[in-house]
Formats: structure tokens, sequence, C-alpha cells
């Protein structure tokens, strides 16, 4: 079984908890996620199957979109409802006039400092862990970038909104930002992932759906096949000798290249290229060097009905 599965994580639940859950599920032990969600968080958990877990770069750093909940007026020591307070609670609670330039300030490209309850390591160990023994984890600011922040409702103390941003970007952090930039504090209430890259919740199966259709034996349902992964990047048609040589890891020259579908670009260009038989079949990824003009592998999977190496 090889492809992606697009699961839409129940509140209460880890990542992991939810790999670990799958692989149970479908007797398949080569199962990852492409981007964690917090326990808190809701929606679009992007799960990789069999050969798709090699993606998980390519598939992590896609640009995500958050709906949640900031309510104001408390810190907390995780940045979101299930810390414990940090401070006094702010008795008053800015208008809508204060809280709108802030939250267009926040906006760009940022230097965003990781929560001390996260995943991050340092010197070996998790922040969280640290955090935990009641000591202040040294945590590096991380450059992200916010394309979109905003309110859709505010009925204090609490902000409905909405978020577009790069990959590696934490909205705990956000809303403790912008409780500290407010003067009230504040902390992540509800949060819910609606888009990871190319996928939305629409495409979503909650993990009750994904069993039922798996003891029906219709995993074809939920599991989106390997050929299909990463069908928003140009890609390149390989002839039997191109395919040949990439499958044996070696570079792929342009004579043997069929067919170039570009995504709108003039000419072949240094990004990453879904490389495919001649029958449509994922064959792998490769980068494209206008130097040496060549391309060269970056993931090369292992298909049924694999070319013999030429003498």
């Amino acid at each position: 079984m090889d492809g992606l599965i697009i699961v839409d994580k129940p509140a209460g639940w880890t990542s992991h908890d939810v790999v670990l859950k799958l692989r149970k599920l479908l007797g398949e032990k080569r199962i990852g996620h492409a981007g964690t969600l917090d326990p808190l968080a809701t929606g679009v958990l992007i799960i990789t199957v069999g050969q798709a877990t090699r993606l998980f770069p390519f598939l992590s750093r896609a640009d995500k979109t958050y709906t949640g909940q900031i309510t104001l007026g408390q810190a907390t020591d995780t940045y979101d409802s299930l810390g414990n307070p940090v401070g006094e609670k702010c008795q008053w609670y800015p208008d809508l006039r204060l809280v709108e330039p802030v939250v267009e300030s926040m906006t760009g490209e940022i230097e965003q400092l990781p929560p001390p309850f996260s995943a991050k390591k340092i010197n070996g160990q998790r922040a969280f862990e640290l955090a935990r023994k009641g000591q202040t984890p040294e945590l590096k600011p991380v450059k992200i970038e916010i394309h979109r922040f905003l309110i859709l409702n505010y009925h204090p103390p609490e902000i409905s909104f909405q978020i577009e941003c790069s990959s590696g970007t934490y909205i705990r952090s956000i809303a403790h930002e912008l409780g500290q930039k407010l003067g009230c504090g504040a902390h992540l209430s509800g949060l819910r992932r609606i888009v990871a890259g190319a996928y939305s919740e629409d495409e979503a199966f909650d993990l009750e759906q994904i069993e039922e259709l798996q003891r029906a034996k219709l995993s074809c349902r939920f599991l989106i096949p390997l050929d299909y992964v990463l069908s928003g990047q140009p890609a390149v048609w390989v002839d039997p000798a191109g395919r040949a040589d990439f499958e044996h890891g070696q570079n792929l020259r342009l004579e043997h290249l069929t067919r170039i579908d570009l995504h709108q670009k003039s000419q072949l260009v240094p990004v990453i290229y879904r490389v495919l038989a001649d029958d449509n079949r994922l064959l792998g990824l490769a980068r494209f060097n206008p130097q040496e003009k060549i391309l060269q592998p970056e993931v090369v999977f292992q298909r049924q009905g694999e070319l013999p190496k030429p003498l």
C-alpha cells in the first residue's frame, strides 16, 4: 500500500496517536505524517503510507491554512487552553479598532519564537520535556511567513480568525504574541487546519470512516495512489532507456524526455519535477540542474515492472 490518506484529526489525539491507529488498522508499518497538529487542533493531517513516506520533506514544507479562536485576557504556559494560567487575568478587553492594526502588523515575514511546550529539540531534548521539569528552554527564533491573518469575528474576549502561513508556523505563538502586543494576555482556545498544501478538509476522512472502508475492503476510497501525489508539481515523462537510468539512480538526460509539463513555465527551471513513465506511473522526483542540463534524482521509487539495466 503506497500513497496518502488525508485524515480529519479529532481533538485530543496527537498526530502520532493517529499514525499508531492507522498502522494497526491497515497492517502497514511504514506510515508517517507530514506536519504535526497539536492535540487541541482538529483538521487536515496528511498521512504518508508505504513509499510515500519518502515524500515527507516535500509534503511537510507546504503552506497551511487554519481557522480558530484566540481568547484574550489570560496567558498560559503552553500558549493554549490546555496550559496553566500565567499572570493575572485581565479585566478589560481592547476595542476592535485597536485589535485590527495589531493583527495586520503580524503579517509578512517574521522571526517567530516557538512555544516552550513544543517538540523543538535543544541539545537532544525536546523543549516540552525541559519545560515540564520547570526549566526554561533556550529556543531560537525561526523565520516564517504569515500570508494572511484575518479577523472573522470578535466577541470579547474571543477572536475568531483565519490564518494562511508557511510551514513551521506555531499558531499558539501567534495567539500569545497578540496578547502581549495588546497588553491583555491571550491564548489559543481552538484550532482547525482546513488546508495543507494541495489538500483541504473537503478531502479528509475521519478515523471511523477509514475503519469502515478498510473493513469493507474499500481502501481505494480513502487512499490517494502514489501516482497522483504532488500532482501540482511540474512533470516530465521519460522513454524506456531514461526510465532504466532513473530507476538505477542515474542522472536523467534531456534526450530521454518524451514530454514535459512545465505548469505555465516557459522552460525547465531548477525546481523539483515529477518523473513519470509513459504509462503515467510515478517513478520518483528529480531536480533540474541548468548548468549540466540534467535531472538529478531526489527520490526514486521501487515500482512493479522495473526494467532491467541495459548492458
